[in-house]
């Protein structure tokens, strides 16, 4: 890889020239302003430098405008003034400057000398027509032109957004999916197949993964980079793998930062509101001289979290909802579960009546585990420093740190606390290609998970002196149980439900109260001790090493165009045994690489852009990937105003590295990952859902075999149309199929730890004897592939109605279906996505005031989770922003509020009710 690092730095060395000039003359939108009628080549004696303002139709100024000289990186924004300053060397000839601002028409224009008193005019477009995005084909492009469904987020519709944090403002846009496990842990899907950990879409910052090495998922934006930093997301829909590799089978969001050079000053924002929420950011850029550029950002955020209060019963439950056995509850952890039966006789002999039957103690809420620990908290710090080598090569370091707290969900429900990623990046950058190297630390803090701590404290000993020994809590609660049941049918006239009652009123008086002295001794020893099966605390600390390359090439005049590119991704997996098979043999080293291309041809006057791409994976645990991508567009109008896309694309998902190389021992079970020689064993349920030990079913009835783990893969077709239907209307249009193999899921069974099939002997021990560590035959949790095939489909139609500049309409919808025909009906394909959702928005500016509104519906569907399944009852959210500008002061005040109507907003099963959060704050941009 050091040779490929070369050739790739040599290339874009000789490839940093600055763009030739547009010849004098050439089209410009500089207007006469009242004290200096100037035209696109007035010749002042000046120093060489440009400077001016950028202005609307109506003569308003345009705070936030770029302005670059075309074809290097020399650029700098506007103010709140509208106005702009930037050196530029003039000795080489004439140079011509780029003008953008999202909504409007670009404009360019050519000068021979340097002038300070440009005005520029740039006229209204219907929508966001004019972004470029570089995430869809890693290289700037028209949005409209785009091959692939793809959204862009400015950085004053962020301004905008007033969820608590950023992902969960993408809700807004068209065929997203947010899952908010709490206040700051969201997930962001598409196009189906939602999880609380958002594993199929990959979240890149300036193309760095967030992804937390040791397990490989995204924790929202709790340690990305705070909103004052972010210039705009772009968000693609469906397969990326073709560019962007392992886990982009479901689509890429990029967070693009600010760059120094172009956004320097100070800028601040403070927020306050309710749930004790305080949010504060603050962004220092600063110019040192014309070649070096510093930029520092710093975040610190905390509010009271959301609690998840969900106690209906959770499906795996053998008792339903006030059952006077007890039964299990989403979301009350600790319910051990009891089956009394004839073999094993509880002291004083177990009652007839209750074999068979599942008693099950009422376990913690989930306020009572976390107790005191309920506010959420964000610490982010970073700082880079930029050196332009040429106009059209720079140099980018840069180091982030970032702390969080929150309560994140998959088998189970975490607390978060203190979770934390250390990143290093280094970058050389030209308008050609790159050679990008970074490496990302994660660490634990005191995060903890809440059912191994409520397993804990109801294992603890509660009595020490008995006749049978020390009792542990759960031990106690049965005895009490059956005992109670017992006494109570002596009562005469009493039915068994009555007496079943009864003794649930008894035992769980004697499960411990979270207010008692003892649990809080408890929950403070097992929180902090991060032995599996000894306590709660979780511990990894893994390292993620990537190194890539890119360049692209103009292979002819007659718009063909090249890009290659490459990658190489190291994991060191750490944990002490704790997490991974990390025992004695130091950190686990796994890696990846590939390569890959993108071919480009422009035909019929440019109407007419065909591509080609593919990229090929090598993994140490699987089978080479290769990821396929073919797709045109065809625009008409004169102003190619009117676009039409279709493609097809491969892609695939690479299991985690928990996934691969787990172990975890929590004495109840065992956690394995499954790279080895994959596992034989026996299931619970045969074929026909009989439960093992079911008289007359033999025993082989219940085998079960599951291979080592392999990729997950999709493949996708897709149509769209974006552009505008009228002067102001402009539309998004899409339409896909996907077929879906290989899924990665998980399963429990009865198994020996080294992969074989336990003899008749070792299951005759018994069941006590699978919580035993001593042995070999265990009860295993591991992953596997499904060989189900899974179809779906969907589309997604986007509005936008510029009306006038106070007043743009918008809406969207998006539909999903799951082709169930040929599924069996009990398969569980963890689609977990809405069939259909919509938004309904209006914004604007009024002089100084600038509005949001926007109203989010969705329809209530089924979610089957690791953690639990259910149906979600129909969501919805309406969330407001109102923003007062004083330009001179270079001010914003604030207001925001989402979920205004306090309305249902349980967006995953297990998850917690996201309510209503209104703030009031203050933006201040110093430039």
């Amino acid at each position: 890889m050091q040779h490929i690092g070369l050739l790739f730095t040599a290339a874009l060395i000789r490839g940093a020239v600055p763009a030739a000039a547009a010849p004098p003359g050439a089209a410009s939108s500089v207007v006469a302003s009242p004290k200096h009628p100037i035209t696109a080549t007035t010749l002042l004696p000046a120093a060489d430098a440009v400077g001016g303002m950028v202005l609307n139709d109506t003569g308003e100024p345009l705070p936030g405008a770029t302005v670059f000289l075309k074809g290097s990186f020399v650029g700098t924004s506007t103010n709140q003034l509208g106005q702009f300053h930037l050196d530029v060397s003039l000795e080489k000839g004439p140079v011509t400057l780029t003008i953008a601002f999202v909504g409007y028409e670009s404009q360019e224009i050519t000068l021979t000398e340097a002038n300070h008193d440009l005005v520029i005019r740039l006229v209204p477009s219907a929508a966001t027509v004019n972004a470029t995005v570089v995430s869809a084909s890693r290289v700037e492009e028209n949005i409209l032109r785009t091959s692939f469904t793809i959204d862009k987020v400015t950085a004053a519709q962020l301004e905008r957004l007033s969820t608590p944090e950023v992902l969960a403002g993408l809700g807004q846009l068209p065929g997203v999916d947010v899952n908010s496990a709490s206040m700051l842990f969201t997930s962001v899907s598409t196009r189906g197949f939602n999880t609380a950990k958002s594993e199929r879409v990959i979240q890149l910052v300036d193309y760095m993964d967030t992804a937390l090495p040791s397990l490989n998922l995204s924790p929202g934006n709790l340690v990305g980079i705070p909103e004052l930093d972010m210039e705009s997301i772009e968000l693609i829909h469906g397969p990326a793998s073709a560019l962007y590799g392992a886990n982009a089978l479901s689509g890429v969001v990029l967070f693009n930062s600010k760059d120094p050079f172009v956004y320097e000053g100070l800028s601040v924002r403070l927020r306050g509101g309710q749930r004790n929420l305080l949010d504060g950011q603050v962004r220092y850029a600063h110019k040192l001289g014309d070649k070096w550029a510093l930029k520092l950002n710093a975040s610190a955020f905390q509010a009271n979290d959301w609690i998840a209060n969900n106690y209906e019963a959770v499906s795996f439950s053998l008792n339903p909802a006030g059952s006077p056995l007890g039964y299990d509850a989403v979301n009350r952890h600790g319910e051990i579960a009891y089956q009394f039966n004839s073999t094993r006789q509880l002291p004083g002999g177990t009652h007839p009546d209750l074999y068979g039957k599942t008693a099950y103690m009422p376990g913690f809420t989930e306020q009572e585990l976390i107790g005191n620990d309920q506010q959420t908290r964000s610490y982010r710090l970073q700082g880079a420093l930029s050196y332009l080598i040429k106009d059209d090569l720079k140099l980018t370091l840069e180091a982030k740190h970032a702390t969080g707290t929150s309560t994140y969900q998959n088998i189970s429900r975490f607390r978060v606390k203190g979770l934390g990623t250390n990143q290093y990046r280094a970058e050389l950058k030209s308008s050609r290609g790159f050679i990008r190297a970074y490496s990302t630390e994660d660490f634990t803090g005191s995060t903890y998970e809440l059912t191994q701590l409520s397993a804990l404290v109801q294992h603890a000993t509660a009595q020490e002196n008995t006749p049978y020994g020390p009792l542990s809590y759960s031990q106690v609660f049965f005895i009490t149980y059956n005992n109670a049941y017992k006494q109570a049918l002596a009562t005469p006239g009493i039915s068994k439900e009555q007496a079943q009652a009864a003794a649930l009123q008894a035992a769980n008086a004697t499960q411990l109260k979270s207010s008692d002295p003892r649990f809080a001794e408890l929950r403070t020893q097992l929180t902090a001790d991060d032995q599996p099966g000894r306590g709660a605390q979780q511990n990894f600390n893994s390292f993620l090493n990537d190194i890539s390359a890119q360049r692209s090439f103009r292979v002819s005049d007659f718009g063909t165009d090249l890009i290659l590119g490459g990658a190489y991704r190291e994991y060191r997996l750490g944990s002490g045994g704790k997490l991974f098979n990390d025992f004695n043999q130091g950190r686990i080293r796994n890696y990846e690489f590939g390569a890959y291309g993108q071919l480009t041809q422009t035909l019929l006057q440019d109407h007419l852009k065909l591509a080609l791409a593919g990229r090929v994976d090598y993994f140490k645990n699987f089978s080479p990937a290769l990821s396929p991508r073919a797709s045109a567009v065809y625009s008409f109008g004169p102003d190619k105003r009117h676009n039409f896309r279709t493609s097809y694309a491969g892609a695939y998902r690479s299991p985690s590295q928990l996934e691969q190389y787990a172990h975890s021992d929590v004495t109840s079970f065992i956690v394995l990952g499954n790279i080895g020689r994959g596992f034989e064993g026996y299931g619970f349920t045969d074929a026909a859902g009989n439960p093992y030990g079911t008289p007359g079913i033999p025993l082989s009835a219940f085998e079960i075999r599951l291979p080592k783990l392999a990729l997950e893969h999709s493949t996708t077709v897709e149509a769209g149309y974006k552009g505008m239907l009228w002067p102001k209307l402009y539309a998004d249009i899409s339409y896909f199929r996907s077929l879906y193999t290989d899924f990665v899921g998980g399963r429990t069974f009865v198994g020996n730890v080294d992969g074989t099939r336990p003899t008749q002997q070792q299951l005759d021990e018994g069941l006590p004897a699978l919580a035993d560590r001593s042995k070999p035959t265990r009860f295993i949790f591991t992953w596997y592939n499904n060989a189900q095939q899974v179809r779906t489909q969907g589309a997604t139609l986007d509005l936008a109605y510029k009306l006038s500049k106070p007043v743009r309409l918008n809406g969207n919808y998006t539909l999903n279906v799951l082709d169930r025909r040929n599924l069996p009906a009990d398969f569980q394909t963890f689609f977990n996505t809405p069939k259909h959702k919509f938004n309904l928005g209006v914004q604007g500016t009024v002089a100084q005031l600038t509005y949001a509104l926007n109203y989010r519906w969705a329809q209530g569907h089924r979610q089957e989770l690791p953690f639990a399944t259910g149906t979600l009852r129909a969501y919805r959210s309406t969330d407001a922003y109102l923003g007062y500008t004083l330009p001179e002061l270079a001010t914003t005040f604030q207001a925001g509020v989402s979920n205004l109507f306090n309305t249902n907003n349980i967006q995953i099963i297990g998850g917690p009710q996201i309510g209503r959060l209104a703030f009031l704050g203050v933006l201040v941009n110093v430039q």
